[in-house]
């Protein structure tokens, strides 16, 4: 089987291809970075080197693929975030129509279901609703809920504050997820060929509520006072903005961070409770990787 991936050698591309190649198969990896040739070549896959922006590459990347793995990927410098998401998904559409591909597995989100309103869920929402447009592939949507790896970037707060803290309140009980139990799944689906038309599948590894995950993390540090601060959506934005943040991805978080405390983002999450893929990544797992995280920052 050929696969084209998504995503470069990233938290979840990576272990899928890793996956996909130890079971014999040819994996080709869509890469904006020609310095990554040599980290994909060594994985035993074929490096692709262009942008998902351009709709011709991408048609190219896909020729010959039995089945793809897509994702947006994060653009920093991005002017308005969803006007480049919807470019990249059409991209998408017209390279997979192109190619008559029939076998997609997309890195989707918790709050895909609203819609609008949930910040930079919103193009991964526009993507699942274009691919439904179409009706002669078959899909999965892998809808996983708040990285883990989310926390890494509330180090410096840490060392600065003493604190960690968002628009999001300490009792909200979230639903987190890690990105290797979404590469496992997504290289389940892949390996087994476990497409039934079109299809939902919430990803969550643990639930804790933001105090509960602050504590843990405290505990790991040896900051066992280390608290949660609940922002104001202002202050929110005005801290994104400080650390960098275009005011578009600043933006775009503030209001994710807004969703989550409203409980909007994970109310389709909630009402199809059973139907959720539990990962293997518990809480108390990601702590030790955060310790040593903290330990070298």
């Amino acid at each position: 089987m050929k696969y084209v991936l998504t995503g470069s050698i990233g938290n979840i591309s990576k272990p899928i291809a890793q996956q996909l190649i130890n079971a014999g198969h040819e994996v080709s990896i869509i890469t904006s970075k020609s310095n990554n040739i040599e980290a994909i070549e060594q994985l035993g896959a074929k490096a692709l080197v262009g942008s998902v922006e351009d709709v011709a590459f991408l048609t190219s990347a896909f020729t010959g693929a039995d089945a793809i793995y897509l994702m947006i990927p994060p653009k920093w410098d991005v002017k308005e975030w969803f006007t480049y998401q919807q470019e990249v998904a059409n991209n998408f559409i017209s390279a997979i129509q192109a190619n008559q591909l029939k076998k997609v597995v997309v890195l989707s989100s918790v709050g895909a279901h609203m819609g609008r309103g949930a910040g930079p869920i919103d193009g991964l929402a526009y993507l699942e609703s274009k691919l439904n447009e179409l009706s002669d592939i078959q899909a999965v949507y892998l809808r996983p809920s708040y990285f883990y790896y989310n926390f890494f970037s509330m180090i410096p707060l840490i060392k600065n504050m003493g604190i960690m803290g968002s628009n999001m309140p300490a009792d909200h009980n979230l639903v987190l997820t890690d990105t290797s139990d979404i590469a496992d799944i997504a290289s389940d689906y892949l390996l087994n060929d476990k497409f039934n038309g079109k299809e939902i599948l919430y990803i969550s590894s643990d639930v804790k509520t933001l105090g509960e995950v602050t504590s843990a993390i405290g505990k790991s540090i040896g900051k066992p006072e280390l608290s949660w601060v609940q922002f104001t959506d202002e202050q929110s934005l005005n801290g994104a903005l400080q650390a960098g943040l275009s005011h578009t991805l600043a933006e775009g978080y503030t209001t994710m961070g807004a969703a989550i405390a409203s409980k909007e983002i994970e109310a389709d999450y909630w009402k199809n409770e059973g139907k959720v893929i539990i990962g293997k990544i518990k809480l108390n797992d990601f702590v030790q990787q955060f310790a040593g995280a903290f330990a070298h920052s």
